[in-house]
């Protein structure tokens, strides 16, 4: 395994309200191999997006392995401005509840060879909004 592309997005419908998020795991090639979603009660979005990526970090570890984790390179993939510039050391990080989530991911990201995140914009990160939405929506009804 070279490389694997995650899509990740957290959304929470009022902020903070009901959230989820949704991952999707691509080859290099673009080929999807795994999708998950996950509804995460009350939150807000820019914790939602964390979670998202903390997510995408376990879910890889326990897919994978520790050993993989270690040999592979992992681009993560969002569309939210402020996680992907706190995580790259760009934006300070102020709410405490945000410090607490970036610690994880700090702490989790020592497992990995080499992880890029990578700021996309919205239309290219539909199927990880679709997953979002498709679990808020069902939560709703």
């Amino acid at each position: 395994m070279k490389k694997i592309i995650i899509y990740t997005d957290g959304g929470s419908r009022g902020n903070p309200g009901p959230g989820a998020i949704g991952v999707v795991f691509c080859n290099e090639k673009g080929e999807i191999l795994k999708k998950y979603s996950e509804y995460l009660g009350e939150i807000t979005n820019n914790e939602a997006e964390y979670e998202a990526i903390i997510f995408a970090l376990k879910k890889f570890k326990q897919l994978f392995g520790k050993k993989l984790a270690k040999n592979s390179e992992i681009e993560i993939r969002s569309d939210s401005e402020l996680v992907i510039k706190q995580l790259n050391g760009e934006y300070k990080i102020l709410d405490p509840k945000l410090q607490k989530l970036f610690i994880t991911l700090w702490n989790l990201k020592l497992d990995f060879k080499k992880i890029k995140l990578k700021l996309i914009p919205r239309e290219k990160n539909k199927l990880a909004d679709k997953l979002v939405n498709q679990i808020l929506n069902k939560k709703s009804q």
